[in-house]
């Protein structure tokens, strides 16, 4: 296990690593306090939370040269989605703070001899400009949609913005677009982030000869494109990446052989683990990650079905609830999933309200708890609205909720990658549900492929051998949560295995699929979970999914400024969130045992 310093990756010397480390408790403690003893020495966070270097020095150089003085950037893939971000801020924030917004809007120049692969590549970078007092309504609908730019992209186009081989489109600057400002929703979803006043040390502005392109040596370009992707990362082979991923999340395509260019096998799809055999390649869509594919797949049925509100079923991930309150009429929220719940909902829809969809997560984060497909289904059918199901948490090679969804969105982020080192997300559209012809009309208008091809030459490496690395995750998984279980200073283990909602679990189980590596545990006191969270040798920080075991004091990142309000509904403040890796089980289990002794010895207790 190697050393994990304050603020470094996750993991070690990864340049675009998803997760960052925050080894005690106390550190974490103070990431949430904006505390600059952790802030200042991390070198990356979770990319929607924390903006990553690359991003910055970009950002840096365009209000460099197209900013006011103290101004800020945010990035993003596309002007269409630029204009939301505005549309978002001119919503939320005071009149005068949103009257600061510009954008920018830069695409390569064809005027010059440019190779054609690069061009293929459609290097665009959208920024809105901004104030500082704005900076904090646009780091919300970054967090929010996940829809800004990638590491590598702004990486690699900022190479080319220095080359002079980025121009200004034509109307690239212009005014924000103005709109009336809605209500913002409960309190407690408007916390900022920790590090929304990101550290910046601009660029150096590029001299007058490099900004035009005087003297660039198309040559270089040539050769940086070949040194950026390289024999392994041939852009030849994005599409066949991006098919070969779509066929791995319909589970289709069960080899794990090299990527070729030849066309898959006619008849692929149609032997899928979905069990849905009219289903499509081009049902499934990808995204820049999870929290994209959850926002768009709002979009989607806000455009498919008209303005209405939602039901927010189970505790959510933190982002998915804001979605539903910020970008649309609202949403009825059911923190505890239950059965009671669902009589409640039940009532609103006998008595007559209509809603646009129930979100659920399948399990839920952070206390693994599953919702009744089965019921859901067939009051969905019965009242007219329809079901998004998050399987991140129970990956789509342990169970299969397609037969109960309109659409199954996914963090490839995840499991589906476990190298912690791209971020992507995934939405399938079920041909066979009542809104799907209003859904594909929606996404030929409106749908952006906006993943960069870097981030898919490595998700489609990476997810190679997905299923047999869930198969070994299942058993240390299982391994770890019987450890947990047995141990007298344990107050609650949440696992699919062991809740309640076991049944509604094995209602979507796969035969050969099992029960997920995540689960979490409540100590008996306080004392015990700080002790056990320092001793714990494994890495630590946010994310899941991993191929290695990383831990997190979930509760106090997702939900710092709301502790009390996520205790109303099961979540204790001191929950701690274990995503199992790939170790040997019994090395991974010794490790385990090793922590609850410290935890015991805490108190003086004897484990």
């Amino acid at each position: 296990m190697p050393d994990f310093d304050l603020g470094a990756s996750i993991p070690p010397h990864t340049a675009h690593a998803v997760s960052v480390s925050l080894p005690t408790w106390k550190s974490n403690i103070g990431y949430e306090e904006g505390e600059d003893w952790v802030v200042g020495r991390m070198a990356t966070g979770y990319p929607r939370f924390f903006i990553h270097r690359s991003i910055q020095a970009f950002a840096a150089d365009i209000v460099a040269r197209f900013g006011a003085k103290d101004s800020k950037a945010f990035l993003f893939p596309t002007r269409q989605i630029a204009t939301r971000c505005v549309c978002f801020v001119n919503a939320h924030a005071p009149p005068a703070v949103a009257a600061s917004l510009d954008t920018v809007h830069l695409v390569l120049d064809t005027t010059q001899s440019t190779p054609e692969a690069l061009a293929s590549l459609s290097p665009v970078i959208s920024a809105v400009l901004c104030s500082q007092e704005a900076f904090p309504f646009l780091k919300q609908y970054w967090q929010h949609t996940g829809d800004g730019v990638s590491s590598r992209r702004a990486e690699f186009c900022h190479t080319l913005f220095k080359d002079g081989l980025l121009r200004l489109d034509d109307g690239a600057t212009t005014p924000a677009p103005t709109s009336p400002k809605p209500c913002r929703g409960p309190k407690r979803y408007q916390r900022p982030a920790s590090v929304d006043t990101t550290r910046v040390t601009p660029s150096p502005k590029p001299s007058p000869d490099r900004d035009s392109g005087i003297g660039h040596d198309i040559h270089e370009t040539s050769r940086f494109l070949e040194e950026r992707f390289g024999r392994n990362l041939d852009v030849s082979f994005v599409q066949p990446a991006k098919s070969a991923i779509k066929r791995r999340i319909a589970g289709a395509l069960r080899s794990d052989s090299e990527l070729t260019t030849a066309p898959p096998p006619e008849h692929e799809m149609e032997s899928n683990s979905r069990g849905v055999v009219n289903l499509k390649e081009d049902d499934i869509y990808l995204f820049p990650c999870g929290m994209s594919a959850i926002f768009n797949s709002h979009r989607a049925l806000l455009g498919a079905r008209g303005s209405m509100k939602s039901a927010n079923f189970g505790f959510p991930y933190v982002d998915t609830f804001k979605i539903l309150e910020k970008f649309g009429p609202g949403a009825v929220f059911y923190g505890h999933g239950s059965e009671s719940d669902l009589d409640d909902l039940e009532k609103r829809l006998q008595g007559g309200e209509r809603f646009l969809a129930l979100f659920c997560e399948f399990p839920g984060n952070p206390l693994l708890t599953c919702p009744n497909l089965t019921r859901i289904r067939q009051l969905a059918d019965k009242y007219d609205f329809a079901v998004v199901v998050d399987e991140t948490i129970g990956t789509f090679a342990n169970v299969n909720v397609l037969p109960f969804a309109d659409i199954v969105a996914s963090s490839l982020t995840k499991i589906f990658s476990g190298d912690c080192n791209v971020m992507g997300g995934s939405a399938i559209f079920n041909p066979n549900g009542r809104y799907y012809a209003a859904l594909k009309e929606w996404a030929r208008t409106e749908y952006e492929d906006t993943y960069w091809p870097e981030d898919v030459m490595f998700m489609e490496r990476n997810s190679r051998d997905f299923v047999s690395r869930v198969d070994r995750i299942n058993a240390n998984a299982e391994a770890i949560c019987d450890v947990l279980k047995d141990s007298p200073l344990v107050k609650s283990v949440f696992y699919p295995k062991c809740n309640a909602s076991r049944a509604s679990y094995e209602v979507c189980k796969l035969p050969s699929g099992g029960y997920g590596g995540l689960l979490s545990v409540v100590f008996l006191r306080h004392e015990q979970a700080v002790a056990f969270y320092d001793a714990v040798d494994t890495a630590k920080g946010p994310s899941l999914g991993t191929n290695f075991t990383l831990t997190s004091p979930y509760v106090l990142l997702a939900h710092y400024q709301e502790l009390d309000w996520a205790e109303e509904f099961g979540v204790e403040r001191d929950l701690i969130r274990i995503s199992v890796g790939l170790e040997e089980t019994e090395h991974i289990v010794d490790v385990f045992k090793a922590a609850l002794k410290a935890a015991g010895e805490s108190t003086g207790a004897q484990e």
